[in-house]
């Protein structure tokens, strides 16, 4: 599957990747795009959007990516709820 998001990753579009290549998606191909192009990007490729605003795969509340793969996916490997925290408190206010 291929997945998109924004060019110029931070912490939490360095971590989603490693994510899902590692716990959700073994075979996806990241690719990056400008912010104004992720979407229709997306659609040109065929690719799930994330960390994109208005997208499903994005920060909700106090929350940022990160943690929604982590629920939608009920991903619960010990290690990813300690780094969960550090990748949100470095992304986010909170």
């Amino acid at each position: 599957m291929n997945w998109i998001t924004r060019e110029r990753p931070k912490i939490d579009r360095m971590a989603c990747p490693w994510l899902i290549k590692r716990f959700i998606d073994t075979q996806a191909i990241i690719l990056f795009a400008p912010e104004d192009q992720a979407i229709h990007q997306a659609q040109v490729v065929d690719a799930i959007p994330f960390d994109v605003p208005g997208v499903e795969y994005t920060h909700y509340e106090d929350r940022c990516t990160f943690d929604y793969f982590l629920q939608k996916h009920a991903l619960t490997d010990p290690a990813l709820q300690i780094i969960a925290p550090i990748i949100r408190g470095a992304d986010t206010v909170n």
